[in-house]
């Protein structure tokens, strides 16, 4: 569907928690080689399925770091699958594309 990077708890709250589909969260940073690997794999997730990826750089604002610290982020990346606002799973590091689509898949038949 899309990809979305997001700053504030208000964008996180609209495209994540009140999202009527599963939702991929990638929690990363700039200064990450695993995180920056990821991206085009996100890409292709989010140009290719109906589900939509958020990509919030942990040091972009303080609401992303608060984000990050209230989802219990302690290495990236670190990524989260939303379902009817609640977090259904967590993947951290890299990981191929099929993984990360049947995580949104298997979150989708929930």
């Amino acid at each position: 569907m899309a990809l979305h990077n997001i700053t504030t708890r208000q964008e996180f709250e609209e495209k994540v928690l009140q999202s009527k589909h599963p939702v991929l969260v990638d929690f990363w940073a700039t200064w990450c080689p695993p995180c920056r690997a990821m991206a085009p794999i996100l890409h292709q997730i989010a140009d290719e399925t109906d589900f939509d990826i958020v990509k919030i750089d942990i040091e972009a604002s303080g609401d992303n770091a608060a984000l990050a610290q209230e989802y219990r982020v302690q290495g990236i990346p670190n990524m989260k699958v939303f379902a009817s606002g609640k977090e259904v799973a967590e993947i951290i590091g890299m990981r191929p594309k099929q993984a990360l689509v049947d995580a949104l898949e298997e979150a989708a038949k929930a």
